[in-house]
């Protein structure tokens, strides 16, 4: 990136107090680490710059990201963590009483998401149907969602990402399993993750932060690009992982850097 770009990028990144950072494909691939990843947090510690780490993954609780973290030489809390899975259960939770049944399809840590929330988990007699990634996957699961939602549960998707990075390539991801739910169900479900505001909107919340000094990090353009426009907050786009330059500029993306390295090399020098 040249010297007149890096001065047109100055006042933004001077600008920023919060950051919400996306996981997959901007901290890591799989389980390798992206260079200058405890560099990066080094910095952000010492400035300080309050983050949020916000995955549209929900596969892993917050706490077995943290662990991941750990093994990678990162020190991050649990509650600077927010998986899809979570703000999906808090989003519902301001609609729903504790005591609402709940059928999920997901792994172990989203059905702990929403039982955190007070919601209780069932296969029948239900009023929500959540539905995420699923790495088990059979027809049977697929079948009882199904009848569910055609019965009349709410059909809700944590997140609708039809792929995942990872170190053999891009994998199938929550929105791989959601078309198969949709299609047998004839319901398109509400979706709770990025590209959708809310999950940006409850990571400021939490930290107490404003939009237009929050900037949202991320790999994926029609994911974490396009809700952070949505959220009306800066938006980085690094080339670690799923999108490229070409999909980043289409976009209308504020700054756009190789990896973590390149953003942090250059935030540095300001």
């Amino acid at each position: 990136m040249g010297s007149r770009l890096d001065l047109r990028l100055m006042p933004s990144l001077t600008e920023i107090t919060h950051l919400i950072i996306d996981m997959d494909g901007v901290l890591y691939h799989g389980d390798r680490a992206m260079p200058m990843l405890s560099e990066f947090f080094s910095f952000l510690r010492e400035r300080p710059i309050p983050f949020i780490l916000a995955t549209n993954n929900s596969t892993r609780t917050p706490q077995e990201y943290a662990d991941k973290l750990v093994r990678m030489g990162v020190q991050v809390s649990p509650d600077e963590i927010l998986v899809s899975g979570q703000a999906t259960a808090r989003f519902l939770a301001r609609e729903y009483p504790h005591g609402t049944r709940v059928h999920v399809f997901g792994m172990p840590a989203l059905k702990q998401a929403m039982m955190d929330e007070g919601f209780v988990l069932a296969d029948k007699d239900v009023q929500l149907v959540v539905a995420s990634m699923d790495r088990e996957v059979t027809y049977e699961k697929l079948k009882r969602a199904t009848l569910l939602i055609r019965g009349g549960a709410r059909f809700i998707a944590t997140n609708l990402d039809p792929t995942n990075p990872s170190e053999e390539g891009l994998i199938p991801g929550t929105g791989a399993m959601i078309v198969a739910l949709q299609t047998a169900s004839g319901v398109k479900p509400m979706s709770i993750g990025k590209p959708e505001p809310t999950m940006y909107e409850l990571a400021m919340e939490q930290m107490g932060a404003r939009p237009t000094t929050t900037a949202a990090i991320g790999d994926r353009v029609d994911t974490d690009i396009l809700g952070g426009k949505k959220a009306g907050l800066i938006t980085i786009c690094v080339l670690s992982g799923s999108s490229d330059r070409t999909e980043a500029e289409a976009i209308e993306t504020d700054m756009i850097f190789d990896d973590i390295a390149h953003l942090l090399e250059t935030w540095k020098r300001l």
